[in-house]
């Protein structure tokens, strides 16, 4: 439909168009295929959660819960930041339960940034932290940083600092590349924010998904990096709800104060009942979950490694996160339909009826990721065996 009124569209808008990510799950889903480009996380959430959720609507937790969440969800996060992630928060006025954890990642970038100012970001990057950024009015400085066997290389982050730097974002483990932070790589970036007076933004999402002995450290844990960072997480992943949107944020009282009012005009709150339902997470689920979630990621990460491996490509394999981001230069010299990621992308849908996403998706110049797609493997054992058998008819 043709808008034939003389209204216009704001110029922030005007960009914003359907991410490869979308539009390949309805090519997958036209064909009936099996959909591992999106991170939709489809394995079954846990039995004590949704109980959790059934007696949150049984009791009638109705209205709107206080901005920054409920204050037992809120305790349980700081007990869990200071146990699991060594972050020294102190009370529930230091964090924010927002819709979802890139929710938490708008009111962050929106409290700190403003036209004029710069911040860093780390390729490949996660779209969302790219759209977002730039809907601030941000000015962004791509940085290459590469997949899990890259190092942090000071230098080349200095390079990109100005006077106008305000930021960097760090997605830890990340997403698409799997990569994993060190402690010493994050140390080296502390001294350079604590140099030039920046602030850091983490995205932890990923944090239980570990694999091959990777260490999970939240920057915010090293000395002298709390006051001037803000720790993002959520419930999403880990626990399989990726569509209930339950994500927080950890920051000083005095940023977290700002963030959570900021989430209150955008937001209102987050679901009231999803968030007594995600108290499960802290109080009712056995020690064990976190370990055997690991063992089955892991699980399902060698499974399709070794597919796409076998089928041709040159797989980084992940030290963390549920995503692999594969070369294909390979395969293209053996077989058509792999002249770039657009086409392969596409390939794979038609042949094999298997959704992946294009490289471009996670770079500034769309050249640098024309010979790779992501992969994810968050899907119910049967379903990711059934995927991998297709791949490996199509292209075995």
């Amino acid at each position: 439909m043709e808008l034939t009124s003389t209204f216009s569209i704001a110029e922030r808008a005007e960009p914003l168009e359907q991410s490869d990510i979308r539009a390949v799950t309805q090519q997958v889903e036209a064909v009936g295929g099996i959909n591992l480009g999106q991170g939709i996380c489809d394995l079954p959430t846990p039995q004590p959660i949704r109980r959790r959720a059934q007696q949150a609507i049984a009791d009638d937790h109705s209205i709107y819960s206080h901005y920054a969440g409920i204050e037992p969800l809120r305790r349980g996060i700081v007990e869990k930041e200071q146990t699991y992630n060594d972050v020294p928060v102190s009370a529930p006025d230091e964090v924010v339960v927002g819709v979802g954890s890139t929710g938490c990642f708008v009111s962050a970038a929106f409290t700190l940034l403003e036209e004029g100012d710069e911040v860093i970001l780390f390729e490949p990057f996660y779209g969302y932290h790219r759209n977002i950024l730039e809907l601030t009015g941000a000015t962004i400085r791509y940085v290459p940083l590469g997949g899990p066997d890259s190092t942090f290389d000071r230098a080349t982050v200095e390079a990109a600092v100005t006077d106008d730097t305000k930021a960097v974002v760090v997605n830890t483990p990340a997403n698409p590349s799997g990569k994993v932070w060190t402690r010493d790589e994050l140390s080296r970036l502390l001294g350079l924010m604590q140099d030039h007076d920046l602030v850091a933004v983490t995205d932890e999402i990923y944090e239980y998904m570990l694999y091959d002995g990777a260490e999970h450290v939240s920057l915010a844990s090293l000395p002298g990096a709390y006051e001037r960072t803000i720790t993002l997480s959520g419930f999403s992943k880990a626990y399989n709800v990726t569509g209930w949107r339950l994500g927080y944020a950890v920051a000083p009282a005095p940023i977290a104060d700002k963030m959570g009012l900021m989430n209150d005009l955008l937001y209102i709150c987050a679901p009231r009942p999803l968030q007594h339902a995600a108290l499960a997470a802290f109080e009712d689920l056995s020690d064990d979950y976190v370990p055997n979630l690991r063992d089955d990621y892991a699980a399902r990460r060698r499974l399709l490694c070794e597919t796409l491996e076998d089928i041709g490509f040159e797989v980084p394999w992940p030290d963390g996160a549920y995503y692999t981001l594969a070369n294909f230069d390979a395969l293209a010299e053996t077989r058509t339909g792999f002249g770039d990621d657009k086409e392969a992308m596409k390939t794979l849908v038609r042949e094999a009826k298997v959704a992946s996403v294009s490289g471009r998706s996670f770079y500034e110049d769309p050249a640098d990721g024309r010979s790779q797609l992501r992969f994810c493997f968050a899907k119910e054992l049967p379903v990711l065996e059934q995927a991998c058998e297709q791949l490996r008819e199509a292209f075995g």
